[in-house]
């Protein structure tokens, strides 16, 4: 374990020494008179009277959940049991958030890139910073990324790694995925590689035999992340990952960089099949998205992303005319937001609004609306469970699946009243009613404050990192990446 790493595996996968918040009614004072209640340690944990939005049943109102160890027990009402009881009074309780696709090694470098283009973002952070980070500067930026999901009531989040120069740089990255008890997926990348070979020079399996045991219900688990390439090593690269059973996940379809023709490399190659995520995927042709949807893999839609830096236009509407699966995700904070609320209404405004768009340009209104509240609340939920093959674990509240769900808070100025529990969760919910998380059956975020999570410590590791970045960037370079010209 490097000695960047402030917890070790075993401390991240069975929460040991986590502090714990009280369980009292959430609707009420932040002080109370008679102090906090615990969560004990292997008590099992009641969160009563909330509305349920399960995902797979619809929505269950005045609705209690009980969890036993690191699943749903029960769902329904008036459960009783010997345990730590949450009044949710009418909060909605969701199944935790499944981000596809975040660069959390660029955490540190946050809201830098506001005003970037894609060749922005080449030019600077990966042509001319990427290169500076230091392994602890990944560690850093990691650690905190893991808190920042978990806080905004993203229970996984996928790691899009591709800032991993060596295999130091990789150890750090899966030390800071450990270091929080939240879930995540490992995608294993190096954008700074020439070619693919660095998948099968050993490094991989190195970090796979000694870091992840295989099993599906680890907190965190592992993929690849490659820019799928026709050639000799991107081949080896994709036949290593079937070789291993490891999902993969690849930028696609974007503007100028990856479009139509690596599509029909995948497809031909076998490689098009559920095990693959494609990122962004805006800039195809229906021939590509028929492949897609014929061999089963997934989009992994970053709407804030696409439309602002310009990969291409967010497909959703060209994944519902072929049937292929949607998740969401956050792309990088350099640019936008981590806030999965943010992103479901990005997706959602620019499906309405392209339709709409066509639609007068044609002499004509829209009548209904294709895409619904309900879709993307899906897509961020349960889709992206099913993109990382976890949805038998996670991405719904039902009994027997593990314990990853998000109470919001119901008596703040903007939830009231919720009528439509799945719009409001989309167009009126924030991060900030976020009250309650809990990760495989643990309370990690309890009456708005996080929990087991030392934030001072994240925020020192991720000051540091950035001083010493900031003294390798002339003045200049910096300044002209803050204000890119018009």
């Amino acid at each position: 374990m490097a000695s960047w790493s402030g917890t070790t595996r075993r401390q991240a996968l069975t929460g040991a020494g986590a502090a714990a918040l009280g369980a009292t009614a959430f609707a009420a004072p932040r002080a109370e008179a008679a102090g906090r209640v615990a969560f004990p340690a292997g008590r099992p944990i009641l969160i009563r009277h909330a509305t349920v939005v399960t995902m797979d049943r619809g929505v269950l109102t005045d609705t209690d959940v009980l969890v036993e160890g690191e699943r749903i027990k029960a769902v329904g009402r008036r459960l009783t049991a010997p345990a730590t009881v949450i009044e949710a009074d009418g909060g909605l309780l969701v199944p935790g958030f499944v981000d596809t696709h975040r660069h959390m090694w660029q955490t540190s470098l946050r809201g830098v890139g506001a005003d970037w283009t894609l060749g922005n973002y080449a030019r600077w952070m990966l042509e001319k910073w990427g290169p500076l980070f230091r392994p602890e500067d990944v560690y850093a930026a990691n650690h905190l990324g893991m808190a920042e999901a978990v806080n905004d009531g993203v229970t996984t989040v996928t790691d899009w790694s591709h800032g991993l120069r060596t295999p130091e740089h990789a150890e750090a990255a899966v030390d800071a995925l450990f270091s929080v008890p939240g879930r995540a997926r490992f995608a294993y990348g190096n954008a700074f590689a020439p070619d693919q070979s660095w998948v099968t020079d050993g490094r991989v399996d190195q970090i796979l035999r000694g870091r992840f045991d295989g099993r599906p219900d680890q907190l965190v688990t592992m993929q690849l992340a490659l820019e799928a390439s026709d050639t000799e090593d991107g081949r080896a690269a994709l036949r290593f990952a079937r070789d291993r059973n490891l999902p993969v996940t690849s930028h696609a379809g974007v503007f100028g960089f990856s479009g139509d023709q690596q599509i029909r490399f995948l497809d031909e190659f076998g490689a098009l099949t559920p095990s693959l995520t494609l990122v962004h995927g805006g800039s195809l042709s229906d021939d590509s998205y028929r492949r897609i949807a014929a061999g089963g893999a997934y989009l992994s839609v970053a709407a804030e992303s696409e439309l602002s830096a310009g990969q291409g236009y967010p497909p959703t509407a060209k994944a519902r005319e072929f049937g292929i699966p949607v998740s969401l995700s956050m792309d990088t904070v350099v640019w936008w937001s981590g806030d999965m609320f943010s992103a479901m209404r990005a997706t959602l405004g620019a499906d309405r609004g392209l339709a709409h768009l066509r639609a007068h340009e044609a002499g004509h209104a829209v009548a209904d609306n294709a895409l619904r509240a309900s879709d993307v609340l899906e897509y961020a939920t349960l889709g992206g469970a099913r993109a990382l093959g976890l949805d038998s674990l996670i991405g719904s509240v039902t009994v027997g699946k593990r314990a990853d769900l998000v109470l919001l808070r119901t008596d703040t100025v903007a939830m009231t009243p919720t009528h439509n529990p799945a719009g409001h969760l989309v167009f009126q919910a924030g991060r900030g009613d976020v009250d309650t998380v809990l990760v495989n059956g643990r309370v990690l975020k309890h009456r708005g404050e996080l929990t087991g999570v030392d934030l001072g410590r994240a925020r020192r590791l991720v000051r540091e990192s950035f001083a010493y970045l900031r003294s390798r960037i002339p003045d200049a370079e910096w300044e002209a990446a803050l204000n890119p010209p018009r």
